[in-house]
């Protein structure tokens, strides 16, 4: 039996709040525990993408979550409890109820971050989720601070389209449906060459920065510790760097700094979605002239689930 979460559970988010799986790496640090009492309240607005389910099967309870903000291509899966229930078969089941939810909010993607030794991996990958990307969060606190911003400055709408290019050039093609382009004028940006992004999120318990920088950026480990000073002068919360596989050669740069790196993580999708490849008409051309054939992908197809 899967429901959503309603009021009569209290007393079961109370009592699985140390034993959740976090699956929303930025969430976590950001704003603390998703059973916590806040984030209890927030399933219950109305106007938010946040849902949460609860499973019961032969006495067993298994909760979980999914979040969407609207206007994103994409949904997160939010947290699974409790930890000590992950070999229950219930457990893909609710996953799926979770994925179904996102699909009616119009998601064509469902994303969850997860280590890749924890016992929800398994049934995360029977419920159709596969491995798209690694990645660890890295713990600037002992990091530090440089003596200068090192140029960076508050992104501006000017700044958006090299921004947007930087994007493309650095997270592969088949990742980008799944990791679309920054959209909006947030974040920090080193303006020298546009080879330097950093996208903020903050919360109350801590700041996620989430990079874009070009392998051919000059002096990145003083860039880096010159983001400190922007956060140092105004909050005393953590500060943490996530780092994906296609960036990797940034580890050893922050590991010379002193940060301190999170266990490796599973960045892991399932498509609601597929593409469908529509043909194009092409113009005659003289005989003797060779035509290089274009295709698209122009439109998504909904799966069937």
């Amino acid at each position: 039996m899967i429901r959503p979460l309603d009021f009569l559970d209290l007393a079961t988010l109370h009592r699985y709040r140390g034993d959740v799986l976090c699956l929303d790496a930025t969430r976590w640090v950001t704003r603390g525990n998703p059973l916590g009492a806040m984030g209890f309240m927030a399933y219950f607005n109305p106007a938010r993408h946040l849902y949460s389910a609860v499973s019961s099967e032969a006495g067993t309870t298994l909760l979980g979550g999914v979040i969407h903000t609207q206007g994103d291509p994409y949904a997160k899966l939010l947290y699974l409890a409790p930890t000590g229930s992950f070999s229950e078969p219930g457990l893909p089941a609710l996953i799926e109820a979770l994925v179904t939810q996102a699909a009616q909010w119009g998601a064509f993607h469902v994303l969850a971050e997860v280590d890749e030794n924890s016992p929800a991996f398994p049934a995360l990958r029977q419920a159709g989720f596969s491995v798209y990307a690694w990645q660890r969060i890295w713990d600037l606190s002992e990091v530090i601070p440089g003596t200068s911003t090192a140029g960076w400055s508050k992104v501006q709408t000017i700044n958006l389209p090299a921004i947007q290019s930087l994007h493309h050039q650095i997270v592969p093609p088949l990742l980008q449906p799944v990791e679309p382009a920054p959209r909006h004028a947030s974040g920090l940006v080193c303006p020298e060459g546009a080879r330097c992004y950093v996208n903020v999120s903050s919360g109350l318990y801590g700041v996620m920065l989430t990079p874009l920088i070009h392998p051919e950026a000059e002096y990145v480990a003083q860039k880096i510790a010159g983001l400190l000073v922007q956060f140092s002068r105004r909050t005393v919360r953590p500060i943490y760097l996530r780092v994906r596989s296609y960036q990797a050669w940034l580890e050893p740069v922050l590991e010379d700094l002193g940060a301190k790196a999170s266990p490796r993580q599973a960045v892991m999708v399932k498509h609601l979605v597929r593409a469908v490849r529509e043909e194009q008409s092409v113009t005659a051309v003289q005989s003797g002239t060779t035509v290089i054939p274009a295709s698209r992908f122009s439109k998504f197809e909904r799966k069937k689930q």
